[in-house]
């Protein structure tokens, strides 16, 4: 399967090519564009099965690439990536061929989730009972030694050899098995460690950080109330009121 990244920024551009490439291995393919002259050459050169696309783009904008490719019957399943969010932007791309409207900053991991839906709208996986409780088999594994090593610097590819599968396929299972990504279900268990110590209340807090795979205090602290609404201080105390409230009872 075939995907085009079309956006004029370098960073963007290639920030999503090599986040795509780390967390799946579902497109063969990944082909950047740089302006709108440059897509449709793509286009209709390569006939690419998805089209991720900017809609200010130079030369040719993204909108009149989508109206010239739906013309000529070379458009692709696309998802739109734009800093507008007026409605009236929103409908002209839908008009045009769009399937999917998305705004500037979107998280890699729904950019990732809205390109997985589109490959398996146009080619779904297979769901036969038995390859199913195989892939699920390797997940569980995976979440094994990812709770065993979680203090470790623990990296995707690591666990992917671990459990005998590519980076990419794993992160795909895990995707489609969690609804989330790697780093994320990673966070968790190091979170649900980090309460365990807070509980017992003798360690601080960058000690904790650090005991559960963090190598940054701020870094833990804001993954922690992202994960838990509190920060680890406010979660220590509220959990001392409690046990003090619990001794009075």
């Amino acid at each position: 399967m075939k995907l085009v990244i079309a956006d004029d920024e370098d960073s963007i551009r290639n920030g999503i090519i090599k986040y795509v490439q780390l967390h799946t291995d579902r497109f063969a393919k990944i082909i950047p564009a740089r302006n709108g002259e440059e897509l449709l050459e793509i286009l209709y050169r390569d006939r690419p099965d998805i089209l991720c696309l900017d809609i200010q783009m130079p030369l040719v904008t993204g909108t009149e690439v989508m109206e010239e490719a739906s013309k000529t019957g070379v458009l692709p399943y696309t998802i739109v990536l734009s800093g507008y969010g007026q409605f009236e932007y929103c409908q002209k791309a839908i008009r045009c061929g769009a399937k999917d409207y998305l705004l500037k900053p979107v998280r890699s991991s729904d950019l990732l989730e809205k390109l997985l839906y589109a490959a398996d709208a146009i080619a779904p996986v297979e769901t036969r009972d038995e390859e199913l409780a195989a892939k699920r088999g390797v997940v569980e594994r995976a979440l094994d030694y990812m709770e065993e090593n979680y203090y470790k610097n623990l990296r995707l590819v690591d666990v992917a050899e671990k459990v005998g599968i590519s980076a990419g396929y794993l992160s795909t299972l895990i995707s489609r098995s969690k609804g989330k990504v790697f780093v994320d279900l990673l966070n968790e268990i190091r979170v649900d460690r980090a309460c365990r110590y807070l509980d017992q209340g003798y360690l601080k807090t960058y000690e904790i950080a650090y005991k559960v795979g963090f190598q940054d205090e701020k870094y833990f602290s804001k993954v922690f109330k992202k994960i838990k609404g509190i920060s680890p201080s406010k979660y220590k105390s509220q959990d001392g009121f409690i046990e003090k409230l619990t001794a009075k009872a």
